[in-house]
């Protein structure tokens, strides 16, 4: 109703809800007086997420055309202009979501403070509306909405260009509103009276009980003055503040579910909370209520899109400590009204990485470095899932357990017994993937992270972020290892048997051998063996040569033979050529003119090629650098990019054999016709053995 006395249709996604509306139009039409910043809160369960939904249809020039705008309060209605930015959060880090904010825009920015920096230099007003902060991360543990408020929203909305609006919990407001003046910023909270709408709910309540949108025909659903009593009823009982929503749509699946035992003319079995929902549906059934929620444990401590249908029944027997086979062969009716299928989708857990100031920010396609396909996935992409038909429900139940760690480290026990033989290779991808999140909970995780086959086959986005959450005096070793190489295996995307070769290598540059051994036990057709690593700063180019055996000091400590002629194949030996700083322990200064004239300037320091990491004590001017036709001929090629190489079978038909992807740029390549690879970064050098897989088995060939 407006000021006029005409009355209009409702939204018809929303139902109601025409104050909130009226204030959101007025944002999006820059109304004088208006704030330029809406942040949208409630308690869960109050229909935020809805609501936003709603709004946005009227943004979306598509949409719009299946609105009837005409029939709809034209206060609530904004004029059509180009759509806001919707970024969502969901499964996203703080930095990735501000960097998929970045690309819509086409900032060209290699830090996240630049991406502020360029976005409030732009002239023209920037709209953007942020839904599901509460979904933000990949780890629930890891309060990432909380990151997300302080990091991302907050300094966007102190740009005077931007227009901001984000639906948020209660707790997160102030996070973002900090520092804004007077007037800048409103906060719509539904559960206070002002954005009430107890119509709006008795009509959402009215809808669900419609046969038209498929309830079955009961005689409270097929009579119309039945079904609006009901619907009234409902709304009355729940009140239009914290959880209305939800406790009337739940409330209406258990009605249907079960009919036989209801009587609309009884206000008892009407709840007034998400909690009274819960029993008074297990009641009418003749179950014990606590029987309920623990069956719906599991998937209130469940982590990404849901839980598979086949672990619910060895984690619910985690959960309640007990057997529940029986319970849950009978159960399904109890639990249907508050669950929901859901088909996940092949992106679950691929969250999308890499920024340039780190690696594993910013969203991107999978590096074309690695050569190989990732098939992780499949398996996870094709079975039925299930979850809860509302965050809020879980909240509900985790608030009723007695001890959500002592649960998780249970649920934790039962997924580590669904690993095969301990092998996560075989494991089901929501054990593999998601258990750290559960250990972490459960203040376990650290124990977890000393298994080499788990950093090789989870998702290297899920366990980065838990492994993150962790503090870094708890952390062990290899879990150390693994998050400084964690950026590089998020961003590549790369499959787990190249996850597997990059860890092995940063676990021998960090002197733990036995894991590097044990991923080559695991895996054992690794694309490569590291050979050796040597930490060296100011490595500013690479090469290999071959130094002739003459001029090695002999072993009984006589000076070498100065012997040019003894520098062919058989009696020379294969040498890493590193440049580096002048005052390099080991390091020579090369004459200019020497043979090694490929090589800058400088000092030099050479190396066994096959190790050890030891420096050569010869002169750098003897050593020997392939020409151009020498290495033409040799069966082995690469191809460089700034951080990756790619090493070729050479031959009428070129077959990719594997391709390494640096953490930082790379200062020099080159590979031996024996297999050994030389790489170097300013940081340091290392030679692997690639391991050259089967003929029929190594790649593409490239036309």
């Amino acid at each position: 109703m407006t000021g006029t006395g005409q009355t209009h249709e409702p939204h018809p996604h929303i139902g109601g809800r025409a104050e909130v509306l009226r204030a959101l139009a007025a944002w999006r039409m820059e109304w004088p007086g208006s704030p330029r910043v809406v942040l949208l809160t409630g308690s869960p369960g109050t229909g935020r997420s809805w609501l936003l939904t709603g709004f946005l249809m009227l943004c979306e020039p598509e949409y719009r055309k299946r609105l009837p705008l005409d029939a709809m309060d034209p206060a609530t209605v904004p004029p059509e202009l180009p759509p806001p930015a919707v970024p969502g959060p969901a499964g996203l880090t703080a930095a990735q979501l501000l960097w998929v904010l970045a690309d819509h825009y086409g900032v060209q920015a290699t830090r996240t403070a630049d991406v502020f920096t360029e976005l409030g230099a732009r002239e023209e007003t920037l709209t953007i509306v942020v839904p599901d902060v509460d979904q933000a991360g990949p780890v629930r543990t890891a309060d990432e909405p909380r990151r997300l408020a302080g990091d991302v929203l907050r300094p966007l909305a102190a740009l005077p260009n931007v227009r901001l609006l984000a639906e948020l919990p209660r707790e997160l407001v102030d996070e973002v509103a900090a520092g804004l003046p007077p007037g800048a910023a409103q906060v719509i909270d539904l559960d206070e009276p002002r954005w009430a709408d107890p119509d709006g709910l008795a009509l959402q309540a009215e809808a669900q009980l419609d046969p038209l949108f498929g309830a079955p025909d009961l005689p409270f659903t097929t009579d119309p003055a039945a079904r609006r009593a009901l619907g009234r009823a409902l709304a009355e009982r729940t009140g239009a503040g914290a959880g209305s929503r939800l406790t009337v749509r739940l409330a209406v699946n258990s009605i249907l579910a079960h009919p036989q035992s209801f009587d609309p003319a009884d206000p008892a079995l009407l709840p007034a909370t998400v909690g009274e929902a819960l029993d008074l549906h297990a009641r009418r059934l003749g179950a014990d209520p606590a029987t309920l929620r623990l069956l719906l444990g599991p998937l209130a401590l469940a982590e990404g899109e849901g839980l598979p249908v086949q672990l619910l029944g060895p984690l619910a027997d985690a959960v309640a400590e007990t057997d529940m086979s029986a319970a849950l062969a009978d159960g399904m009716l109890l639990v249907a009204p508050f669950i929901e299928p859901v088909r996940p989708s092949e992106a679950e857990a691929t969250s999308e990485s890499a920024s340039p100031e780190d690696p594993a920010a910013r969203p991107t396609a999978r590096s074309d470095a690695n050569g190989e396909a990732e098939a992780d996935n499949v398996q996870a992409a094709d079975r039925p899932l299930l979850r809860l038909a509302h965050p809020a429900l879980a909240d509900e139940i985790r608030a009723w357990l007695p001890d959500v760690a002592a649960a998780q480290t249970r649920v934790a026990m039962a997924l580590l017994a669904e690993v095969p033989g301990q092998d996560w290779s075989q494991a089901d991808p929501y054990v593999r993937d998601h258990i750290a999140a559960h250990t972490l909970e459960a203040g376990l995780l650290p124990q977890l992270l000393t298994d080499p086959g788990l950093f090789t086959y989870a998702d290297p986005v899920l366990l980065r972020a838990a492994v993150e959450a962790v503090p870094s005096e708890a952390l062990a070793a290899p879990a150390r290892t693994y998050l400084r190489t964690a950026p590089l295996l998020t961003r590549t995307q790369v499959p787990a048997r190249v996850r597997a070769a990059l860890l092995e290598t940063a676990f021998t540059e960090d002197g733990l051998d036995q894991y590097a051994a044990a991923l080559h036990r695991i895996v054992p057709d690794l694309p490569w063996r590291t050979l050796w690593t040597l930490p060296l700063n100011g490595v500013s180019a690479a090469a290999i040569g071959r130094l002739p055996r003459t001029a090695l000091p002999a072993t009984d400590g006589t000076e070498p033979e100065n012997d040019p002629a003894g520098t062919d194949t058989d009696s020379a030996l294969p040498v890493a050529v590193l440049v580096v700083p002048p005052g390099t322990p080991g390091a020579r200064i090369l004459p200019a003119g020497g043979e090694a004239g490929d090589t800058p300037p400088g000092a030099v320091l050479l190396l066994p090629l096959d190790g050890p990491a030891a420096p050569l004590d010869a002169d750098p001017a003897l050593v020997r650098m392939p020409s151009e036709e020498e290495r033409a001929a040799t069966p082995l090629g690469i191809s460089r990019g700034g951080d990756y190489v790619r090493i070729w079978r050479r031959g009428p038909e070129q077959r990719l054999l594997t391709a390494y992807v640096s953490a930082t740029p790379l200062a020099g390549a080159d590979i031996h016709d024996s297999g050994v690879l030389l790489l170097a970064t300013e940081t340091g050098a290392k030679a692997l053995r690639v391991t050259p897989p089967p003929e029929t088995d190594g790649g593409p060939p490239v036309r």
